[in-house]
């Protein structure tokens, strides 16, 4: 049995480009470089056929550790809660009030990047506390 080496995670959306440079802001990902042949995407995008324009684009963890993020358009829009989301770890190691504060700080980062704030899940024992978001197509995902 083979085993996997690189997982790749899509998103559906209506604006790709858009969306993927939030994603970077928000993971400090980057816009990989434009195929060979190509000095930017807008060169690129401009080369295919004008239905195929706009319709995909990517991010990657400069370090090369984190999956690489592929933004796919899709005609229709979202309309129930994600399958899967993205926990996006900037508590870890912390408790209490210094993870709250933690989420906090960075959930006033993302609102101004766009984000939207849905709720706080309070620590209950079993779980630390953790913020649930939404990106600015309305995904889900939680500030863990």
């Amino acid at each position: 049995m083979a085993s996997v080496r690189q997982v790749q995670v899509t998103f559906d959306c209506a604006e790709p480009e858009r969306v993927a440079r939030f994603w970077c802001e928000v993971l400090g990902y980057v816009v990989p470089p434009p195929p060979e042949g190509f000095a930017t995407w807008d060169d690129f995008d401009r080369a295919l056929p004008p239905e195929h324009q706009g319709s995909a684009f990517a991010c990657v963890d400069p370090s090369g550790v984190g999956p690489r993020l592929f933004f796919q358009r899709v005609p229709e829009g979202k309309v129930v809660k994600n399958r899967v989301h993205l926990d996006v770890r900037v508590g870890r190691g912390l408790v209490g009030d210094e993870r709250l504060a933690a989420l906090e700080a960075e959930c006033a980062r993302l609102v101004g990047l766009g984000a939207a704030r849905v709720r706080l899940l309070r620590a209950d024992g079993v779980n630390e506390s953790c913020l649930v978001m939404q990106d600015i197509e309305g995904n889900e995902f939680c500030l863990d």
